[in-house]
């Protein structure tokens, strides 16, 4: 199973998001019940080790948080954009949970992340564009900012791939308490 841990979006802040999911020939456009902030990508999991994930993340103690989305940014550089995203202005508290995750994760035999986290939703990908076809995009969001969203737990996913894209199955949720 290839799996992930994230937060998944209150739906107000997803149509939010769909809002401005337009303008940029070419982009295969994020759904919004697709949307969410990847914490930590986990990858091919065994069907028997996901109980011991399922177990592990469960006694990750992190109070419950407020987040603000705010600005579009992009993946990719010279050899062309990969992906636009929204940002997330990250309060303290989304810091302490990111690192719980990873070191939890870490702890069960899967490799480090090797890429610094960044925490975004990704609006669109490409197969690689040219920063120029996406210029206006980026000047017409450029002001993007959310309404502050509670953040109350946390999400082991299942991501499904197929032809029209990724469908995310939801197999635990964690409840953000501190203990």
């Amino acid at each position: 199973m290839r799996l992930f841990v994230g937060l998944a979006l209150p739906s107000d802040i997803r149509l939010r998001l769909q809002a401005l999911c337009s303008g940029i020939a070419g982009a295969r456009w994020v759904k919004p019940e697709n949307m969410h902030i990847t914490l930590r990508f986990v990858g091919d999991v065994n069907g028997e080790d996901v109980e011991d994930l399922n177990d592990a993340l469960a006694d990750i103690s992190c109070p419950p948080f407020n987040l603000s989305l705010a600005g579009v940014d992009c993946f990719g550089g010279s050899k062309g954009v990969r992906s636009v995203w929204a940002g997330v202005e990250k309060p303290q508290e989304l810091d302490p949970l990111q690192a719980s995750v990873e070191s939890t994760i870490s702890r069960l035999g899967y490799g480090p992340e090797e890429r610094k986290f960044t925490p975004h939703i990704t609006l669109a990908r490409f197969k690689k564009t040219r920063a120029d076809k996406i210029a206006p995009f980026f000047e017409s969001n450029l002001g993007f900012v959310s309404s502050p969203f509670s953040v109350e737990n946390f999400t082991l996913f299942r991501s499904h791939l197929g032809h029209e894209g990724a469908h995310y199955e939801v197999l635990a949720d964690y409840e953000l308490a501190p203990r």
